[in-house]
């Protein structure tokens, strides 16, 4: 499947990525293989294919989880010793601001 210059500038504009000529040209061939090879994918016959839930099963069927074992965890100071600017009184990380 083919992806004219345009469609890939505006995938880029949605992305808030800029491209030059040359990286539009490039994403256009490479978006157009993986779009290919996802048609392929959905060409392959599933019939009789049960659906999975998971895909890592125990000896009986059932899926295989660690247990929750409640162990001790670092102590807050600890914690917080390599923190650059931590907030000790609440037992927090401070960090900058993200979002507007």
């Amino acid at each position: 499947m083919a992806l004219t210059h345009e469609e890939v500038a505006a995938v880029a504009a949605l992305a808030h990525l800029e491209l030059d000529p040359s990286e539009v040209e490039l994403f256009a061939r490479q978006l157009g293989e993986i779009l290919a090879y996802a048609e392929d994918v959905q060409r392959v016959d599933t019939a009789g294919v049960p659906a999975t839930s998971a895909m890592s099963k125990g000896s009986v069927g059932q899926a295989v989880d660690r247990t929750d074992d409640i162990r001790p965890s670092l102590e807050i100071a600890d914690t917080l010793a390599n923190a650059p600017d931590p907030d000790n009184l609440h037992g927090l990380f401070k960090v900058p601001r993200v979002i507007g």
